[in-house]
């Protein structure tokens, strides 16, 4: 079974299914069809699938020719049925956080209880979303057993954590390096032979637990030197010192020292939810994490960092948040990217909204903000032109999107408030406040 599964993969004969067609998900499917196999893409959302049989993209960075390209290859449903066609089920479904800021696996397990019907023997099944250490040994294998099958004789279970980060051009699915995980030897070698076909550096490790840890790390590795280097903005700006100049000068030593910057806070799927996966998962063995949260703490706490450096800006000009007509310069959560998931103008703007400010937004890659579970807002991006710009009391730059014209920004704002140092060259500007 093991050597026919390695012969289907190793002559691109195997049927790879993708569950969960979004920013992880998405991508993995056109590497996988650019190979040459055929790919079946199941996702609940109807309109993903329907965009994709039609070859249409629907994430900015991702054109649609890449879909078009590979029409002949793939295809999306709803159906989990259609999984029992795979030869791999490879699982790319969301891990947020519930309001108690604890784990929340319920699509990573109803997208497992929804497949075990149609599973078979011989098949692959690797879990890309991000969880605690435990979660592939404890969740998926006990499910998957509870079918007759034994892990590693019948069904190949591995754990490789996605490791995409849209927008940046320097790297793409098949060139970041993916770390892979199996539940048995076996699992491992198979799981192996799965992502080898794809990407071109492929890093074995000895359990599903430490692939599971190996993500965590990666993202807390992040958190915490954000939050270190917002605090030291926070310092710093009660010091009258510019931290951007700061991290420059302190970037210059060859050794030793890596730059992190400042910001509005943390945004996306990963950075903010993932540490806290690991802190839940400690408290079972008594631990806990302080320098985890604290670094949580600090992040979280940015966007009203923010909120009241726009409100001291204004208040130095004799103005209140109250009515004030306030512009967000860029809604999604990183630069050059439409990722609006957990970004912290969200927050900033709820915050000013309930003081009664009155809102606008500009984002070349958001036209229009979605709907959302947390938020909601009904707002258009405006465009940016001389007096749109000057019409505003307060112009905050959240997101640095490079398509922004920073000098017609500068030249006709009549207040900056600027989390990014995007403004560093017209510092000698008075109406431009760093936050």
């Amino acid at each position: 079974m093991e050597c026919s599964l390695f012969d289907r993969l190793k002559n691109k004969e195997a049927i790879i299914g993708i569950v969960g067609l979004g920013y992880v998900g998405l991508p993995l499917m056109l590497r996988f069809a650019e190979e040459g196999y055929q790919v079946i893409g199941i996702d609940v959302d109807e309109h993903k699938n329907e965009a994709i049989n039609q070859g249409r993209s629907y994430i900015e960075h991702i054109p649609s020719v890449r879909i078009s390209d590979v029409s002949h290859r793939i295809r999306a449903t709803a159906q989990f049925f259609e999984a029992t066609e795979a030869d791999a089920i490879i699982l790319c479904v969301p891990t947020p956080l519930n309001k108690y800021r604890e784990p929340d696996l319920s699509f990573v397990l109803q997208t497992m209880d929804a497949l075990l019907p149609y599973l078979r023997a011989g098949q692959i099944i690797s879990l890309e979303s991000t969880t605690y250490p435990g979660t592939t040994e404890e969740e998926l294998k006990s499910r998957i057993e509870s079918r007759g099958f034994t892990v590693g004789q019948d069904i190949f279970l591995v754990y490789s954590p996605e490791r995409e980060d849209p927008g940046n051009a320097h790297f793409k699915t098949a060139t970041i390096p993916k770390v892979c995980g199996g539940d048995t030897d076996a699992c491992r070698k198979a799981g192996l032979a799965l992502y080898s076909a794809v990407i071109d550096k492929v890093i074995p490790v000895s359990s599903t637990k430490v692939a599971e840890m190996t993500k965590l790390l990666e993202n807390i590795h992040r958190s915490v030197n954000i939050g270190l280097v917002n605090e030291m903005k926070i310092v710093s700006d009660k010091m009258g010192i510019d931290i951007f100049e700061v991290i420059e000068a302190a970037a210059t030593k060859p050794f030793g020292f890596v730059p992190y910057y400042p910001g509005p806070g943390i945004g996306g799927h990963c950075i903010p939810i993932d540490p806290f996966y690991l802190t839940w998962k400690a408290r079972e063995f008594g631990l806990h994490t302080r320098f985890i949260e604290l670094a949580g703490e600090v992040n979280s706490s940015m966007p009203h960092w923010v909120f009241n450096k726009i409100a001291d800006a204004l208040n130095a000009r004799e103005k209140a948040i109250k009515n004030s007509r306030i512009l967000i310069l860029g809604v999604a959560y990183k630069r050059d990217v439409d990722d609006m998931r957990e970004s912290p103008a969200l927050e900033i703007m709820e915050l000013a909204q309930e003081k009664g400010a009155f809102l606008s937004y500009s984002d070349p890659h958001v036209a229009v903000i979605p709907k959302m579970r947390a938020h909601h807002f009904e707002m258009m991006s405006i465009e940016l032109t001389e007096s749109s710009i000057s019409s505003y009391d307060c112009v905050v730059l959240i997101t640095a999107h490079s398509a922004f014209d920073y000098d017609l920004i500068a030249q006709h704002a009549q207040l900056i408030v600027d989390t990014r140092g995007a403004f560093k060259a017209y510092k000698t500007n008075f109406n431009i406040v760093s936050a």
